[in-house]
């Protein structure tokens, strides 16, 4: 692994001098190594962004400028939660005998997947792999071919190979694979709501009465009238003879 210089000042640690550092390009951070005192560092911003926007993992060569020099790693940067610029950043010493925890990033090569030709997608899982190893050993990232994934194929942690490194992570999880074409259901058609049935006519009780038969019924009662005067009359005439 090639190293990375970075030529560092010790910074006062009053947050008024960290502001000042932020407004004149300088990124104020920290290099810590177990069994030692802290120190407080800044650095150009430019010099730290190789580092921070970067697919491969770094050993620095940390250079103060009292002419001390220490190795170590970029364990962690802080950013700006609205210009999402680094505002800070720690160091991680390296001890030659002391094997060390980093993060590695996992490289796709190889170009399209035999399985991508044939109609899937090509799926990246895990960017960063974590790995225990020497420092000597640090690899710079974890290169995978997939050339020959076809659908459904998966390269898992347990399937790679680095030379004398740990990976930290669990065994099954998936790297990267070809996942199928995503086949879209046909909406299924719904039928029109019909119209709600007209209601029943609803038809009358009894009989209908036409217009003869209701004259008739009203007639009939006059008839009876008249008869029945036709008798009084007929009656009344035996009584006076």
């Amino acid at each position: 692994m090639s190293e990375f210089v970075l030529n560092a000042d010790v910074r006062d640690t009053t947050v008024k001098r960290a502001k000042y550092s932020r407004k004149e390009g300088r990124i104020p951070g920290v290099f810590y190594m177990h069994g030692e005192k802290n120190i407080t560092i800044e650095v150009e911003k430019l010099s730290l962004d190789p580092l921070i926007y970067t697919s491969k993992t770094h050993v620095i060569d940390l250079k103060l400028k009292d002419g001390t020099s220490k190795k170590c790693i970029l364990r962690d940067v802080q950013f700006d939660p609205v210009s999402d610029r680094p505002i800070h950043f720690d160091l991680q010493g390296l001890r030659e005998n002391e094997k060390v925890m980093v993060e590695v990033p996992v490289v796709l090569s190889g170009g399209t997947p035999q399985g991508v030709k044939d109609g899937g997608v090509l799926q990246h899982f895990i960017h960063k792999l974590r790995v225990s190893c020497l420092p000597k050993d640090i690899p710079e990232k974890i290169d995978i071919n997939v050339a020959t994934l076809a659908i459904n194929h998966f390269v898992h942690v347990r399937d790679l190979k680095v030379a004398n490194v740990t990976v930290v992570e669990n065994l099954d999880s998936p790297v990267a694979g070809v996942m199928p074409p995503h086949i879209m259901k046909e909406a299924e058609v719904v039928a029109p709501v019909e119209e709600a049935a007209k209601e029943p006519e609803v038809i009358g009780k009894g009989k209908k009465i036409e217009e003869g038969e209701e004259g008739a019924a009203e007639g009939a009662p006059k008839a009876e009238a008249k008869t029945a005067s036709k008798a009084e009359g007929k009656e009344e005439k035996k009584e006076k003879k």
